[in-house]
């Protein structure tokens, strides 16, 4: 069975078909460096993770970009509002690229604790204003722009399909607009390709540009960056869905009018909002909660995690205190199943082989017997169907608590799933006498990777600490050496 997902290109479920075989070209919308990442921001990541754990368990290539907003990013998406990245730095008594810096650390501290698979690429805004120019440029030559008031504009006039993805009509948007606050746009939803000294005349940070010394809109850096790296057409983008309206909106335009390319990505996947009693979770509302004080208030990353993969990525999630007490124990008594499960079956002397949907059934079968085999079928129709994680956590639940199957078939197959789900269940079993071989490999991949670094060889050091990363696994370097932990 291929994967299916819904793609918000269409409001429909649709088969899943790469543009070329066995690889993927994925990009993920990527945090603006301001401040700390709250709990609701962290469910997008969460979706990516599973997303590209799914596609990788199945053998598929996946090639995962991440931007980091380091510059132009207003507090309204429409070009309204201050800029994010300025107004913390001046509230903080830092420049913009301490900022910048020190959330970006946080945000992966906080990704590396939830294992969240680090991307492909990581690209910040700032390293890429050429390629921005240069995006720009084509966008003009083609004729979708206009200069007003020292800014340079997209003019969404010259473009009859802006507005697919968020299922909007150009006719309506001119005639029921609202009025502008931009006085030189001439149509409320045009948007800034590049601002100059009209808007923030002391910005902090401007470059030298066709259009005058400035810096760009917001929008521009994903098209940008994610052509940079996945080529003019890649296969899926995602991001959360207070994107669609005009963030995601905007890059389809902008994109398509530079390439001429249509579609300029195929699959659209969209998180819904992680919301509290007052709504959705937001840094505007203030006093939003991070993962630190999750973790202040007695919780472990991963009972975060869990309680995210209860729900489907697609549907509203309720967080309470309640709520994610109910995860932390229900992950606690996952963990306590699988030391019961691992304590009965014989010493096993490696990470299990991957059980994923590219394996043919029949062999499942022969190897762990029909019943054991069903339960693996399952979980993978379940994330097959549109990454429906709760589906996939009651297969791993049945499959655990079904005392007819042999406890060396449930904990492979329960390994398996998990390098979907990352909860780190592999490791938990380490604790045995029996696993002692587990420890011993984790320790020769950590060596490998130390080797790897001296050797300046860091894109296979990178690969062993994903590949740590996935199975719930958390390095820390330090002045003694490295040490691993489990989330």
């Amino acid at each position: 069975m291929p994967f299916s997902f819904f793609n918000t290109l269409g409001r429909t479920v649709q088969a899943f078909e790469p543009l070329q075989a066995g690889k993927v070209g994925f990009y993920g919308c990527g945090p603006t460096v301001y401040n700390y990442a709250h709990i609701g921001n962290l469910r997008a990541y969460v979706l990516h993770d599973i997303l590209v754990r799914s596609l990788r368990r199945s053998g598929y290539e996946v090639h995962h970009v991440m931007n980091i907003t380091d510059v132009g990013h207003l507090s309204d998406d429409s070009d309204d509002g201050d800029d994010k990245m300025v107004k913390s730095a001046a509230e903080r008594g830092k420049s913009v690229l301490e900022i910048a810096e020190m959330y970006t650390q946080a945000f992966f501290n906080d990704t590396d604790r939830m294992c969240i698979t680090r991307p492909t690429v990581v690209c910040k805004a700032t390293d890429h204003i050429a390629d921005m120019i240069a995006l720009i440029q084509r966008i003009e030559a083609n004729g979708y722009t206009y200069s007003a008031g020292g800014n340079l504009y997209f003019d969404i006039a010259k473009m009859p399909s802006y507005g697919e993805l968020a299922l909007l009509r150009l006719d309506e948007l001119k005639a029921g607009a609202r009025i502008a606050v931009d006085v030189h746009k001439r149509n409320p939803q045009d948007f800034v390709l590049w601002f100059t000294k009209s808007k923030f005349e002391n910005q902090a940070l401007v470059w030298d540009s066709p259009w005058g010394r400035g810096y760009p809109g917001w929008h521009i850096e994903c098209s940008a960056m994610s052509m940079r790296y996945l080529g003019a057409q890649f296969d899926m983008h995602a991001g959360g869905i207070d994107h669609i309206p005009i963030h995601h909106t905007n890059e389809i335009a902008q994109s398509e009018a530079a390439t001429g390319i249509k579609p300029w990505v195929r699959y659209w996947l969209h998180n819904e909002f992680l919301v509290l009693d007052k709504g959705k979770m937001s840094k505007s509302a203030g006093g939003f909660l991070t993962l630190q004080k999750l973790i202040d208030e007695g919780y472990d990353p991963l009972d975060y995690r869990y309680f995210l993969l209860s729900g489907h990525y697609r549907s509203q999630l309720q967080f309470s205190w309640d709520s994610l007490t109910g995860a932390k124990n229900a992950r606690k008594s996952l963990l306590n199943t699988i030391r019961e499960v691992s304590r009965k079956a014989p010493p096993s002397s490696s990470f299990p082989s991957s059980f994923a949907s590219s394996v043919p059934s029949r062999s499942l079968r022969e190897e762990w017997g029909e019943k054991a085999a069903k339960y693996g079928e399952a979980f993978n129709k379940a994330i097959e169907d549109d990454l429906n994680t709760p589906r996939a956590l009651a297969e791993l639940w049945g499959l655990l608590k079904d005392s007819t199957i042999e406890p060396q078939a449930a904990l492979a197959i329960a390994f398996d799933m998990d390098r979907v789900l990352g909860l780190g269940l592999s490791v938990e079993t380490a604790e045995a006498p029996h696993d002692e071989s587990l420890r011993q490999e984790i320790e020769a991949l950590i060596a490998e990777r130390a080797a790897a670094k001296k050797a300046k060889d860091f894109a296979a050091a990178d690969k062993i600490r994903q590949s740590l990363t996935e199975r719930g696994i958390t390095l820390e370097d330090g002045p003694g050496g490295t040490t691993w932990r489990v989330m």
